[in-house]
Parts: structure tokens; C-alpha cells; sequence
């Protein structure tokens, strides 16, 4: 990985692989030899952090230039986060609490910055937000290696049947005679599609390099000039379904992705079909995915994001033998936590002192 230190504001001490992550993905180009709090340090900037857990690497970062005022309660109170924000400068937003007008109400005219620490913006009024001209960061690009290690995992133990396998040894039903019993489907040789092939689709892609796979198959709003280094195809939507032996779905949460997957694209998606869904739980109608993996319909699935959340433990979802459920841990690791950590607490300084974010929501 090219380092990108020397072009870094001189009071950054610690800025790593994250944030090399965010310059070589083009998010924004780094400034060279300036310190966007410098200028203004005759005065004291206060932070909050509305969650307690956020890593250390980037509470570090936020206390080299401003006073940090950090929420304790976990989870996270909207009423101990609004009391908090009143005249402060800027708001590392470390939850999926409701991002929206309320919040630039209450902290008043003093709120100069806001960062997520997250990639999905669903919970966030972008629409208040950019119209009120507030700057605001998120996360990503640092997250898509987690993610996609985590869709591979998913993609894998739904095709081999991990979950079922679990159930036969701890229901004592264990088969050691019959040759067709448990039997899979092959990654290699497949056609793989992706609903959304950006970021963390290429990822994945990537990663099925060692695979084997037949062909790559992708439907998106515009060509993607990154497919041509997958050999990629882009696709209509029902071709993706009628085609592909695996679906990845990596696309965001809007109007037109929600429910996208619901009864009619099972209907035209093949009997031997796995869809794995890293992106967020909406897309998918989870009432006609029950009935597609209860009816047989599609062989398997693959979850790390649901509707609602957390699922209910009597969930019906839970009572399927061919459906792998994970508590939406994509970017749930140690080092991918910190690095999100630190480009927020980024975003939060250089907005603060009126600079570009490394990762703008939006621009203004």
C-alpha cells in the first residue's frame, strides 16, 4: 500500500491503513503540509461522541485538537446525545439513531461538522442536511475488505449446507451411508451476479478470483469501467435472476432497491440459486424469501443484514435449515472498527476548520 503520510496535516500522528484506503479509492485528494485546526487554535472546539465504545484511535485524534465530550450510555440514548450536542462543534456519530433535523436543531449554530462512522447512510435526512448546508463525512471504502470476507464466508456455507450439517449432528441424525446425502453447489464453474457491483461488490469479485468461476454477471445504473478487470457483464435486473448461480447483493437502501427481491425475482431465479445479502435488509421481501427457501424455490441464502434488527428470536427465518442468519458483523472486525474510527474523527476535524472531509457525504 503507497503511503500517503507526507501529504497528511502535520498534527496527524496516527493515520493508517485506513485512511490510505480513502486517498487510493479517490474520495477526496489530500492536502499537503496544512493543518486545518492550527489556524484556528486560539479556540477550544468541543466533539461529542455519541457512542462509548468508539476505538481509541480515533478518540486519540479528536483530543490532540478538541475537547471530547463523550456519551456513556449503551445502547445509545437519543436523549443523552441530544442534551450533550447543545453549542458544540462538531459530532462523531457513532450509532444508527436518527440523523436528521432534530439533531442540527438542538446543537444550534455553533455545529460546524458531523461524521458517521459508518458506509450506509439510511438512517440519515441527507436531503435536511445538505439543504441546511451542514458538512458531513461517513466511512467508506475502509469497510469493503471486512464485508467482502464476510459475503464469501456466507456464500460458502450456504452453498455447502453448513447450517443444515449443525442441525443433523445436534439432532443426533448424522448420515454415514447414503452418497447423495448433504450435497452442495459448486462455486466453480458458476456464474456469480452482483446487484450493485461498487466498492464492495469489486471486493468480492476479487476474492473469487481463486474460485473458478464461469462468469461475472452485474446489473448497475451505469457502466462500471472496473468490470472489464472481472471480464464483468452488465445485465438487466431479471437477467441477473434468470442467470446467475450466486447473487450478491451490495447495493444501498433507496426507493427504487427496496423490496427489489420479492416474489417475482425468486420466481425467475433458478432451483440451484444462492443469494447472499451484505447490503441492507430491505432490499429483500424477507416474507417471499421464506417462502423461496421454504418452497425450494432457490437452494439457499445468506444473511448478515435482516428487517427488522436485531430479528426477533421467534423469527420464522430462524426455523429454516437452508438460511445462514449473522447479526450484520460485515465490518465487525478489530482493525476494520478502528480505521472507521479514525477517518470519522478526520472528517469531524477538517470540517470543523472548513476543509474538505476525506469522505463527504454529499458536496456542498
Amino acid at each position: 500500500m503507497t503511503s500517503y503520510t507526507s501529504s497528511l496535516p502535520n498534527h496527524y500522528s496516527y493515520f493508517d491503513f485506513a485512511v490510505g484506503v480513502i486517498f487510493k479509492l479517490g474520495y477526496c485528494k489530500p492536502v499537503k503540509n496544512h493543518n486545518p485546526i492550527k489556524k484556528m487554535a486560539e479556540k477550544t472546539f468541543k466533539v461529542v461522541v455519541t457512542h462509548p465504545e468508539v476505538p481509541q484511535a480515533g478518540i486519540d485524534i479528536l483530543k490532540k485538537s478538541c475537547e471530547v465530550i463523550l456519551c456513556e450510555s449503551v445502547p445509545p440514548k437519543r436523549s443523552e446525545i441530544l442534551s450533550k450536542i447543545k453549542g458544540v462543534d462538531g459530532i462523531l456519530w457513532a450509532g444508527h439513531e436518527p440523523l436528521n433535523g432534530e439533531v442540527l436543531d438542538v446543537a444550534g449554530k455553533n455545529l460546524k461538522a458531523i461524521s458517521t462512522m459508518s458506509a450506509g447512510l439510511d438512517y440519515v435526512d441527507l436531503a435536511t442536511l445538505k439543504q441546511r448546508k451542514m458538512p458531513l463525512g461517513h466511512t467508506p471504502g475502509v469497510l469493503s475488505e471486512a464485508v467482502a470476507d464476510m459475503a464469501i464466508g456466507l456464500m460458502i456455507s450456504a452453498a455447502r449446507r453448513y447450517h443444515e450439517g449443525r442441525i443433523k449432528i445436534e439432532t443426533g441424525a448424522w448420515d454415514v451411508h447414503n452418497l447423495q446425502w448433504l450435497l452442495g453447489q459448486d462455486i466453480r464453474g458458476s456464474t456469480v451476479g452482483f446487484f450493485g457491483f461498487g466498492g464492495i461488490g469489486q471486493a468480492i469479485a476479487q476474492r473469487l478470483r481463486g474460485f473458478g468461476v464461469a462468469k461475472i454477471l452485474y446489473t448497475a445504473r451505469t457502466e462500471k469501467a472496473e468490470a472489464k478487470d472481472f471480464k464483468a457483464k452488465k445485465v438487466s435486473f431479471d437477467e441477473l435472476c434468470e442467470k446467475s448461480d450466486f447473487i450478491f447483493i451490495a447495493a444501498p437502501l433507496t426507493e427504487e432497491t427496496r423490496h427489489i427481491f420479492n416474489e417475482c425475482a425468486f420466481d425467475k431465479m433458478q432451483q440451484n440459486s444462492v443469494l447472499v445479502n451484505i447490503g441492507r435488509g430491505p432490499i429483500v421481501d424477507q416474507e417471499a424469501l421464506y417462502h423461496a427457501l421454504k418452497c425450494n424455490k432457490i437452494f439457499a441464502a445468506g444473511l448478515d443484514v435482516m428487517d427488522p434488527e436485531p430479528l426477533p428470536k421467534d423469527h420464522k427465518l430462524l426455523q429454516l435449515p437452508n438460511l445462514i442468519l449473522v447479526p450484520h458483523l460485515g465490518s465487525a472486525t478489530l482493525r476494520t472498527r478502528s480505521d472507521m474510527a479514525v477517518i470519522a474523527a478526520h472528517n469531524v476535524l477538517r470540517g470543523i476548520a472548513g476543509e474538505p472531509m476525506l469522505a463527504p457525504a454529499y458536496e456542498l
